[in-house]
């Protein structure tokens, strides 16, 4: 039996994912942005070990969801499903953050900083992650005119070069990023064309799996296979810039 914490879990994927671990008889930490939408997850997601509160918008809050995961003790499995779609307007957090960015980009980076190691790491990404801005000058769109689309596409990316990066400088971790396909999800519209529980396979697959193919680290997977992506995300230099980025929004370092 494995223990995993997923973020982003009241809700599609992240769900879903929870249902299939738990139905495999693994212990699940699920993770919802408030109260109300815990006590929805709790009802709806039977045999969850528990919920973990907190806003991922918010730098405070996210050090509040690192804090209550460490207090659970180790984990073998993270996977970071947390996540707001390309429709979003640009909304500005407390933080003088863009929303979308302080949830898709910046919240996966500082938990990853601040949780103990898991064994495995999963970083959900898109693959609109293919068309996503690889110079990394304007993470928070200061300069550029805002585009949802490009925002999301950016942030996916962000995903992967974090994954990559987390697997570079850990050796005792898997770190790997998933493309789950355009999934009937709240995020994604009911006419999403690819299915919703093959979406989540590769998740669970990734957390739990003991087969050759699962135990790799720094890869990028669709529906369990290796997949293309875009190839920026190798840079050893554009990983630092991200992790150098974050470091500055967020006041946490990354852990040598």
């Amino acid at each position: 039996m494995a223990k995993i914490f997923i973020t982003g879990s009241s809700d599609g994927l992240g769900q879903l994912t929870a249902s299939l671990l738990i139905n495999d008889g693994h212990q699940v930490v699920l993770h919802a942005r408030n109260q109300l939408r815990a006590s929805d997850t709790r009802n709806a997601v039977v045999g969850a070990h528990s919920v973990v509160v907190g806003d991922l918008s918010g730098i405070n809050e996210t050090l509040k969801v690192a804090e209550q995961v460490n207090k659970l003790g180790n984990f073998d499995a993270v996977i970071h499903n947390a996540g707001v779609g390309y429709k979003d307007t640009n909304r500005i957090t407390a933080d003088g953050l863009p929303y979308l960015f302080a949830v898709n980009s910046l919240a996966p980076y500082i938990l990853t900083c601040l949780m103990a190691k898991p064994s495995r790491l999963v970083y959900v990404s898109s693959g609109l992650h293919r068309s996503g801005d690889p110079s990394l000058d304007d993470l928070t769109w200061q300069s550029r005119r805002w585009n949802g689309f490009n925002a999301y596409s950016d942030s996916k990316l962000h995903n992967v070069i974090l994954a990559f990066a987390v697997a570079r400088k850990w050796s005792d971790v898997l770190s790997n990023a998933i493309e789950p396909g355009w999934v009937p999800t709240k995020m994604g519209g009911m006419g999403a064309p690819d299915n919703l529980e093959e979406g989540c396979k590769t998740q669970v697959w990734l957390a739990t799996g003991n087969d050759k193919s699962a135990l790799v680290t720094g890869k990028y997977f669709f529906h369990q296979r290796p997949h293309n992506f875009n190839h920026t995300a190798t840079d050893q230099a554009v990983q630092e810039k991200f992790l150098d980025e974050c470091k500055k929004l967020s006041g946490v370092t990354f852990p040598v």
